[in-house]
């Protein structure tokens, strides 16, 4: 049966919404391939897999040909999950996908009754906390020379949480 006589209307695959699927070792090399591209201080393939061994919770964003668009990771603790990664490969960023994720993440976290997400973001990443600021995240503190950067200095985290 086709489109035409089923009454359904396909698609074509470039039109298609990208879509979700939790995220698995198997996943794994797509991920860290975006995560040594998008961030100056990568997670490892073995900080991921130690993190689903944990039964830490995260999710992949694919287009229509399968192709990974981004991804999260999410730590619960007790009744709050904190948001450990959240990242959108450089060719697909600025087309909503970041929110995509932000949203499937905050999902998963309510289907799990948490109450709220935490994060923490780079002092600098003046783009990713405006990014969480219009999603409801608010600055409650800082971590003093959490983040690694060149040489042997390191950077604060502005801590964000917003209830869920």
């Amino acid at each position: 049966m086709n489109a035409r006589s089923s009454g359904a209307v396909q698609q074509p695959a470039a039109c298609a919404e990208p879509y979700f699927t939790i995220m698995q070792s198997a996943d794994l090399d797509e991920v860290v391939a975006i995560e040594q591209k998008v961030h100056a201080h990568p997670w490892t393939r073995v900080n991921f897999q130690d993190s689903l061994n944990s039964g830490y919770y995260g999710g992949l964003l694919r287009d229509a040909g399968h192709g990974l668009l981004g991804y999260f990771l999410v730590m619960q603790v007790i009744d709050e999950a904190h948001l450990l990664n959240i990242s959108v490969d450089a060719c697909a960023q600025h087309c909503g996908h970041g929110r995509r994720l932000m949203r499937e993440a905050v999902k998963l976290s309510r289907a799990r009754n948490l109450h709220t997400m935490l994060l923490e973001v780079r002092v600098s990443n003046a783009q990713a906390r405006a990014f969480y600021a219009r999603y409801g995240f608010d600055e409650i503190g800082r971590r003093k020379r959490y983040y690694p950067v060149a040489g042997a200095e390191r950077e604060d985290a502005i801590m964000m949480t917003m209830p869920l």
